[in-house]
């Protein structure tokens, strides 16, 4: 097993495009970190780069504390799962699970009787026992999957690095395989780093995650830390689903947020934080859960509820999500229990309460910084306006 450190590590390709900027990150040994953002924003060159597959630009990279930014993808120890599998399709299972094994067994003084045992109880592990005589091409996603993760296991690397291995799969296969790779990490505790665009995965497999953006960390830490306290907008609109609610506003007789024609109570937390921040302008954000529709109109006006203008429901069966607008054009999501919803139909001028206690308070700024995040918060590695 092996530690990943990277110090102020660059990549700007030969027509001066930079795809990630001065990023530094410690992954322990036996930990579980996922690498997460929107396309381009630089997860998979890092992931390529800590594999051996992209030259670095500029810093230093060491696996188990060895520098190894000259070290040839061979060399390094650790074990890559693509996106497209990359199996040998004239090899049958058992064959593709051993060939890497084959290649090395004078090296690494295996006998054949070793190989076929490696293979066999990686295979019985991943349930492919009854497969392993056939072709990739007999095979179905979940399978084929299955196979690329065991052609990395029985290698038994320094660490594993995964390239969105589950987005070619159906959305049941995908929670399956997800569960797999879990399970199989709290089995053989290699160090894994993981690449996704998919922040449900991110959150339920990672031991911390990295969210990226424009090739710099915005934010890194346990996924509930970054659920709960984000480091920025961008994180805090990344990562969730519905994303957060955002009200952009301004302070007035220091308590209240205003927005348009409306006010909400600010709670004596953000009221502070937002006369400590010594503006007025500052952007309000809601998670959707944290609104609900108010069983009587008479509670409009009230501190804590806002008025808005139902345009969708959506039901998801015990869940329904809301979508309705403030000010005539501003969008915000509610979800809500399905029993809550009833008499509302869209078109509705309707009343909702916002759970303010659990808000945040963001700088009106091209970062947004979390201006309410606890100052006990893990800290980011934010280093660019970008």
């Amino acid at each position: 097993m092996a530690t990943v450190e990277l110090e102020n590590i660059s990549k700007v390709y030969p027509d001066g495009t930079s795809a990630v900027e001065n990023i530094s990150l410690n992954i322990l040994d036996h930990e579980f970190v996922v690498l997460v953002g929107p396309s381009g924003c630089g997860k998979t060159t890092t992931l390529r780069m800590i594999a051996g597959l992209e030259d670095i630009s500029s810093g230093t990279l060491k696996i188990n504390g060895r520098l190894v930014n000259d070290v040839a993808p061979k060399d390094r120890d650790i074990a890559m799962v693509f996106q497209n599998y990359a199996l040998y399709p004239h090899m049958s299972v058992y064959k593709n699970m051993a060939f890497s094994l084959e290649m090395r067994r004078r090296e690494l003084g295996l006998s054949k009787a070793m190989i076929d045992q490696r293979v066999r109880e990686v295979a019985k592990s991943l349930g492919l026992i009854a497969v392993l005589e056939r072709k990739p091409r007999a095979l179905s996603g979940g399978q084929r999957q299955r196979v690329a993760l065991g052609r990395a296991i029985v290698r038994n690397p320094q660490a594993f690095l995964f390239d969105e291995p589950l987005s070619n799969l159906d959305a049941k296969l995908r929670v399956e395989t997800r569960a797999e790779i879990k399970r199989l990490h709290l089995n053989l505790r290699t160090t894994t780093i993981y690449v996704t665009h998919d922040q449900e995965e991110a959150m339920t497999l990672g031991d911390r995650i990295v969210v990226m953006k424009d090739g710099v960390i915005q934010q890194c830490a346990p996924p509930l830390e970054v659920y709960q306290n984000p480091a920025n907008r961008f994180v805090a609109g990344f990562v969730g689903v519905p994303p957060m609610n955002f009200l952009r506003g301004r302070l007035v007789d220091n308590e209240f947020f205003l927005f348009g024609n409306q006010r909400l109570g600010l709670p004596p937390n953000l009221a502070a934080v937002a006369r400590a921040a010594g503006n007025t302008d500052f952007i309000l954000g809601i998670r959707p859960e944290l609104i609900s529709p108010v069983a009587e109109n008479r509670f409009k006006g009230v501190a804590n509820v806002l008025n808005a203008r139902i345009s969708v429901i959506e039901p998801l069966g015990d869940r329904v999500d809301i979508r309705m607008s403030v000010m005539e054009n501003v969008p915000m999501v509610c979800r809500t229990e399905t029993h809550r919803t009833q008499g509302l139909a869209p078109g509705d001028e309707a009343a909702f309460y916002v759970a303010l206690n659990q808000c945040h308070l963001f700088e009106d700024s091209p970062v947004g910084l979390n201006l309410s995040r606890p100052q006990t918060s893990e800290p980011t590695a934010v280093n660019s306006t970008r």
